[in-house]
């Protein structure tokens, strides 16, 4: 299953921008096992999807996920994710025509 994200907040600048979409994949024979610098998408109950990239692997299936932005909301606040809340890893990411950088 894939899916396309549209970024929409600032946390994770300037790699990726609001505005910016990403393609979103969970088949497992297209995206292999999730390693650390995987951007992915998840659900956090209180912040509902994000973005972010896997920062580390802990043992049970949990995830350490960082932001790039200075005032991320991330595992440093709210602890590793389980990897049941993966929506998928991001596999393509496009910026929207006329971007400037």
């Amino acid at each position: 299953m894939c899916r396309i994200l549209r970024i929409s907040g600032d946390s994770l600048i300037p790699d990726y921008h609001p505005g910016d979409f990403v393609l979103v994949c969970k088949i497992p024979f297209l995206i292999g096992p999730i390693k650390p610098g995987d951007m992915v998408a998840f659900r956090h109950p209180d912040h509902g999807t994000m973005i972010k990239e896997v920062a580390a692997l802990i043992p049970n299936n949990r995830l350490f996920v960082v932001g790039s932005g200075r005032h991320s909301v991330d595992s440093r606040r709210f602890g590793p994710i389980g990897q049941d809340t993966l929506i998928g890893r991001v596999i393509w990411h496009l910026r929207p025509p006329g971007y400037r950088q």
